[in-house]
């Protein structure tokens, strides 16, 4: 069913630097995941899966490869009249150099043009660099059931991890009596997901006042939700059951990756009945050497293997020489390990080469080891 009454928003702009040198030179959201996906995929599937014809990228930092890949909104399915994927990169200078969105709430002020031309009654805000399914449709029956101002997802996390997010504080009927980022002594587990549905009309008039606020941060948490819940508006938290992963720094990442080898994981990208479009790559299937030893592992097409490889996800085109070992690792598009190399505990960036008998990481490694540049190995 079309929700053309709603449109949605990606914030995708984020610089991802906890991510080190994945994020040199793409955008967080263009990052790999899951052997053939990219980290944007997720939020624009949900989109087409829920109904949703119009989307927003707001893209901001190293955004030339994310703003070609977004802009085919057919792999979406978001290319059909009336309907597509929209790139929105900044348009007002925070200095005299630099084109930037000085907050979330600024990313979409500086789009209510756009967002007008359409006429919406709701607006959909997504961060664009969380992997997970989820139908907006009935989130936004949620919102107009309890004719709500605005909704916000929310996903139960350990009380332990709780200081890390923003939190909310609700009745019992699920009203958000209070919103806290990252608060020191949490009340509450309910974190929230950066999901909101807004009603249209109410939202423009806060963030045409938010503008003109010189004390702002113009940010949804820190700002507009806030402001909300000041002149007593009715927000609501919409509970989330399911697979949310936030891939901010290199160990999620890679824990992320590896939930892949569960054959019960959550995220399940094999359900027709919510498929996560991507980029149809163009390769042969994979090759599986006649000396290869291959346990609990994620093989992408066009991977080559003549080694071992155990516990590890292997997106496309990587290759795995004989007498290699590759051990609890993840390695990306285009990955090469010569001959006698053993790589664990690891995650490799797109395109590197470990050389001939090469060791790298550790199994004892308390966190993962990145491996951005080739390694040299026996000559």
């Amino acid at each position: 069913m079309k929700q053309n009454n709603m449109l949605a928003m990606i914030l995708a702009g984020g610089r991802g630097s906890r991510l080190h040198e994945l994020t040199n030179k793409v955008a967080k959201p263009a990052v790999s995941y899951g052997g053939k996906y990219r980290i944007v995929d997720f939020p624009l599937s949900n989109c087409a899966n829920s109904g949703i014809d119009v989307v927003g990228v707001l893209t901001q930092y190293e955004s030339v490869q994310l703003n070609s890949y977004v802009a085919a909104g057919r792999r979406w399915g978001l290319d059909a009249k009336d309907s597509g994927v929209y790139v929105l990169p900044p348009r007002e200078k925070a200095d005299a150099n630099l084109d930037v969105y000085r907050g979330t709430a600024d990313a979409i002020s500086q789009n209510i043009d756009f967002i007008d031309s359409f006429s919406p009654e709701y607006v959909l805000i997504l961060s664009g660099d969380h992997i997970y399914k989820m139908n907006y449709a009935k989130m936004l029956a949620y919102h107009k059931e309890r004719s709500a101002d605005a909704t916000i997802a929310v996903i139960e996390v350990p009380m332990k991890e709780a200081s890390r997010f923003g939190i909310m504080n609700t009745d019992e009927t699920g009203r958000i009596m209070e919103f806290v980022e990252k608060p020191a002594q949490p009340k509450s587990n309910l974190a929230s997901m950066g999901i909101y549905i807004f009603t249209w009309k109410l939202l423009r008039k806060m963030l045409m006042a938010d503008m003109k606020s010189a004390d702002s941060s113009h940010d949804f948490g820190k700002d507009i939700i806030p402001s909300l819940l000041n002149d007593g508006k009715n927000l609501v938290a919409y509970k989330f059951k399911g697979y949310w992963k936030d891939v901010g720094t290199i160990d999620s990442l890679w824990e992320a990756n590896m939930d892949l080898l569960d054959a019960d994981n959550e995220l399940d990208l094999n359900d027709n009945t919510w498929k996560i479009y991507t980029e149809d790559a163009t390769s042969l299937p994979h090759y599986i050497g006649a000396d290869a030893d291959i346990k609990r592992a994620f093989i992408t097409q066009g991977c080559v293997i003549d080694g071992e490889v155990k516990n590890s996800v292997l997106f496309t085109g990587v290759k795995v020489g004989a007498g290699a070992k590759v051990i609890d690792s993840v390695l990306m598009p285009g990955v090469e390990v010569a001959d006698g190399a053993v790589v664990q505990r690891v995650l490799v960036a797109d395109n590197v080469k470990i050389g001939k008998e090469a060791v790298v990481g550790s199994a004892d490694s308390e966190n993962i080891e990145l491996i951005a540049k080739r390694v040299k190995g026996v000559e």
